[in-house]
């Protein structure tokens, strides 16, 4: 029988001392896409938050980013030179203090990285077709243009070696580039990137492949890698894939690769398709090839619902939980489930160490609603909208 305070060893010998994971999450708190201070002491209060703290979506291309920012000052990160190795490695530094875990998760923004268009740059996608919320220009990509890419998450993944991080994610979920690719609606080409599931697959292979070569060849022995994905694209008429494609990516990608994880990316853990009676965490997790692991985020709040999530998957991956109580996963470890903040208040918030960005967001987007929220309310300084994006 699982339990969160169960010591996990990956396949390559890395160890977390919790099943627990902090799901990618942003911090909007970048700076020219920089980290900042603000980005450190959030990191910092978070290295006892989880097992393994999987830090926020950071570009491997310069026009990998910035998705949507709500304010000037305010970005996603980056790591596409070297002028970007000096913050990140103090974030690593922070996070692992403790003896946790620090986890990198590297993407490309493709139709997302919005904020990149306000900046003066193309936001580059599979196919050049009809978005109809988007209202900025599309680039698609060459398929040299496409290989560059893969390229970058090598690179990228090289200087999250040199940065310090025990490991690194690649993010195929939530609609961007790499899910991209493997949706039948966002990728219409009829090269080598698309045509059938197959090559809608190739992008994704590719770039596992590209990272799993710099990993080998530059990473220590006990290196983690893992790859998360949105188990299923289904907008109303709109389909990209479904839970039977998102197996099979999840079957050869864990089959071809040495993946110490797979993550999967919905609103909860217990949710199930249209079409079948299990739960997407069981369908999914029938398809990850052992010794590879599963993780899920999605609708975990509690310490009761963690416990129960472990029916599904092999470590619980927290999101909100971590925004109010950075020690969440240190209190349950060590017997102190009764002193967990479950709700935003005065010392809460004080001990959390919420970036303004996030302070600022947070009340503001009625997805991120969370207890006590009124009282990030009061904290606000402005208005940043409702647009919320994907992390």
């Amino acid at each position: 029988m699982k339990r969160l305070t169960d010591t996990v060893t990956f396949r390559h010998g890395a160890t977390i001392k919790t099943r627990t994971a902090q799901a990618p999450m942003l911090t909007n708190s970048g700076h020219d896409e920089k980290v900042t201070q603000d980005t450190i002491d959030y990191y910092a209060a978070r290295s006892q938050s989880a097992g393994m703290v999987i830090v926020e979506y950071t570009s491997v291309s310069p026009n990998g980013g910035p998705s949507r920012s709500w304010a000037p000052d305010r970005e996603q990160l980056a790591l596409y030179n070297d002028d970007f190795k000096p913050g990140h490695e103090e974030v690593a530094k922070v996070l692992k203090k403790d003896g946790n875990k620090a986890i990198l998760q590297l993407v490309h923004s493709g139709r997302e990285a919005a904020y990149r268009h306000t900046l003066g740059g193309r936001v580059e996608v599979p196919s050049l077709i009809d978005f109809p919320w988007i209202d900025y220009p599309l680039y698609e990509l060459s398929e040299d243009e496409v290989w560059q890419i893969v390229k970058d998450f090598g690179t990228a993944a090289k200087r999250a070696i040199d940065c310090g991080y025990n490991g690194i994610e690649i993010h195929g979920a939530n609609h961007y580039l790499l899910q991209e690719f493997f949706s039948a609606y966002s990728n219409r080409r009829t090269d080598y990137w698309g045509g059938s599931l197959e090559k809608r697959m190739n992008f994704a292979i590719e770039v596992s492949k590209e990272i799993f070569k710099v990993v080998k060849e530059f990473a220590p022995d006990d290196f983690i890698v893992g790859y998360r994905i949105s188990p299923e694209e289904i907008h109303g008429d709109n389909i990209g894939y479904t839970w039977h494609e998102s197996q099979q990516l999840v079957k050869k990608l864990t089959t071809l690769f040495e993946f110490d994880y797979i993550h999967l990316s919905t609103l909860d853990y217990k949710s199930t398709p249209n079409d079948s009676n299990k739960t997407l965490a069981e369908l999914l997790g029938e398809a990850v090839q052992a010794p590879a692991l599963l993780t899920m985020a999605g609708g975990i709040h509690t310490p009761e619902q963690m416990a129960d999530a472990l029916n599904y998957m092999d470590i619980v991956s927290l999101g909100r939980p971590t925004l109010i109580d950075p020690q969440i996963a240190y209190k349950i470890a060590n017997g102190k489930e009764n002193e967990i903040s479950l709700t935003f208040n005065e010392e809460a918030v004080n001990l959390s160490k919420l970036t303004p960005g996030l302070i600022n967001l947070l009340p503001n987007v009625p997805e991120f609603r969370m207890p006590g929220i009124d009282y990030l309310k009061e904290l606000a300084t402005d208005d940043l909208g409702t647009e919320v994006t994907h992390t």
